[in-house]
């Protein structure tokens, strides 16, 4: 044989390999899945729109025909269950980050959507990076420590719109009561008060108790959730804050650079740069929000409780003195605490060389 018939033979050989790879672009719903399709290096083709059991069955008969699939579908309220049992059946899936499709947006259809994201991962896969954006999938244990910090915000934001409608129908009467009008204490003062009226009462009451009862379920959920927090903590950090911000992240320890963690916070510098030239902007935002919050919320505690710590001492020492200053330290100092949570969780530093002083949680003591 000589040498160009083997080259063409491997050619061949190659493509009808190629033939074999079958690439799915999901648009996913809670009831359907619609798909779109690239077989190879051919044309996207519509396959329609299937219930989820008829598009795993469907799944199952292309790979047994043989095909090697690979797939992606936005991230969002459709969770991550599809995916796991998209890869439990061997399809290589892409959880991605959701963004528009389409130039006009005036023309939108699951089945614009599904053909788009196909060509999308087409790109993809043959080494465009930034044709997708995928995201981390949590392990199921993930998920579900997760959805109980979310469920407990849930029912904190119940609470307080519980409150602010009772505190709204006693402004209208022109009675003047604190934040926790519910309590017991100043219930009993309420119900003497002049202007207080005797069909008030029974819209307060049903709202006095949904807060009473939101109040118990919410500190049952907070000291299952601050269980989860390790025995150590940087003092000021907080076992509730620790938790939430492992689970929000999918696990620190998955990280593997100092610049993926600050890239995830969302608080990096947005940057404007042309012909040599370049201005930073405001923060990118992206990642994740709770993230965002519980970081500077941390490091407003951190500051009375470890004034030393170094990325606390300008703002310790009071040398910004404008609002809009003293918020980029902050920022500054939750991007770099993200940072030293990180090293201390993977061992990459100590907390003597972090000038961070630790204490046991309230669990361990």
């Amino acid at each position: 044989m000589n040498k160009t018939t083997k080259v063409s033979i491997d050619q061949e050989q190659t493509e009808q390999k190629g033939n074999w790879v079958l690439k799915l672009g999901l648009d996913v719903h809670y009831r359907q899945v619609t798909v779109a399709m690239q077989e190879g290096d051919g044309r996207i083709k519509a396959v329609g729109k299937m219930g989820h059991d008829a598009f795993g069955n469907w799944v199952e008969k292309k790979l047994k025909a043989g095909f090697e699939l690979y797939s992606c579908y936005e991230a969002g309220a459709s969770g991550y269950w599809l995916h796991r049992d998209l890869a439990e059946l061997g399809v290589k899936n892409l959880v991605i980050a959701p963004k528009a499709m389409g130039q006009d947006k005036r023309q939108k259809t699951d089945r614009r959507d599904s053909s788009q994201l196909c060509d999308a991962l087409d790109r993809y896969l043959r080494g465009n990076r930034t044709a997708l954006s995928p995201v981390a999938v949590p392990t199921a244990e993930q998920e579900e420590k997760r959805a109980l910090i979310r469920y407990h915000r849930q029912i904190m934001a119940d609470r307080s719109r519980y409150e602010a409608r009772g505190k709204g129908l006693l402004c209208a009467q022109g009675i003047e009561v604190g934040g926790k009008w519910w309590q017991p204490k100043t219930w009993k003062e309420l119900k003497t008060h002049p202007r207080f009226k005797s069909w008030m009462e029974q819209a307060l009451q049903a709202w006095r108790s949904k807060l009473l009862a939101a109040e118990v379920e919410q500190q049952d959920l907070r000291r299952k959730v601050e269980a989860l927090a390790p025995a150590l903590l940087p003092k000021g950090v907080g076992a509730y804050s620790a938790v939430a911000l492992e689970y929000e992240m999918k696990g620190l320890a998955r990280f593997k650079n100092a610049g993926q963690i600050s890239s995830y916070t969302g608080l990096c510098p947005g940057i404007h740069s042309s012909d040599g030239r370049a201005k930073e902007a405001s923060i990118n935002r992206c990642g994740n929000a709770a993230v965002r919050w519980n970081l500077v919320e941390m490091v407003w505690r951190l500051l009375k409780w470890q004034p030393d710590y170094q990325p606390m001492r300008q703002l310790a020492a009071e040398l910004v003195k404008s609002k809009r200053a003293k918020k980029r330290l902050v920022v500054k100092a939750a991007r770099h605490l993200a940072i030293d949570l990180w090293r201390l969780q993977t061992g990459r530093s100590t907390p003597e060389a972090l000038g961070l002083i630790m204490q046991p949680t309230a669990k361990a003591k």
